[in-house]
């Protein structure tokens, strides 16, 4: 009997575990850790935009005779948009991520009107500096774009771990888990990479 019982107490051990995993011990952290990353993915590609950006406007301003305004608008936005820090913690808080949102559609509007302020200077877009440095900007869009994507992905899969049986039980009441926010367009076209022409 006292076999039998201890046997009984070995199998017991397992089929906690397992039920506690089934409760979002796990996989909340797992998938919030997950959200985090992809976080970081974008924002990096948004660091890397704004690491491009100086030379931009350099070689444009060396280049051409292009409206200081314009120029100064793009260093500005992104300035502003280099101040606004979103660490995964603030992930939760929709004002926050909505701060981060705006400044960078600050600078996606600033570069846009460069772009197309570009476009009256054939011999500026003709020059090899400047065509990489654009080519470098329009994959830079793109990553951002697929950063976006990812991280939305994540959030998604998290935050509907959290809200459904029987994840939300460990979710709620061992990790206190909530909802994170997806990133969403703040400006019309926002998620579009600014348009790059290099046609004549």
């Amino acid at each position: 009997m006292t076999m039998t019982y201890r046997s009984a107490r070995w199998l017991i051990l397992p089929v906690a575990a397992m039920s506690l995993s089934a409760c979002g011990i796990n996989s909340v952290p797992t998938k919030e850790e997950a959200a985090k990353a992809k976080w970081a993915n974008v924002e990096a590609a948004y660091q890397r935009r704004a690491d491009l950006i100086p030379n931009l406007v350099e070689t444009a301003k060396g280049a051409a005779n292009i409206e200081q305004s314009t120029l100064e608008g793009v260093i500005q936005a992104r300035a502003s948009a280099t101040q606004v820090k979103l660490g995964t913690d603030d992930l939760n808080d929709p004002a926050k991520v909505q701060a981060f949102q705006q400044a960078q559609g600050n600078v996606s509007g600033a570069l846009g009107r460069l772009l197309v302020t570009v476009e009256a200077y054939p011999d500026l877009k003709s020059q090899a500096r400047f065509a990489d440095l654009m080519t470098q900007l329009e994959g830079t869009e793109n990553r951002i774009n697929v950063s976006v994507q990812d991280y939305n992905a994540a959030v998604q899969d998290y935050n509907t771990t959290i809200r459904t049986f029987p994840d939300i039980i460990g979710a709620k009441i061992v990790h206190g888990a909530e909802a994170m926010t997806p990133y969403r367009a703040v400006t019309p076209n926002a998620n579009q990479a600014p348009k790059v022409d290099f046609g004549s």
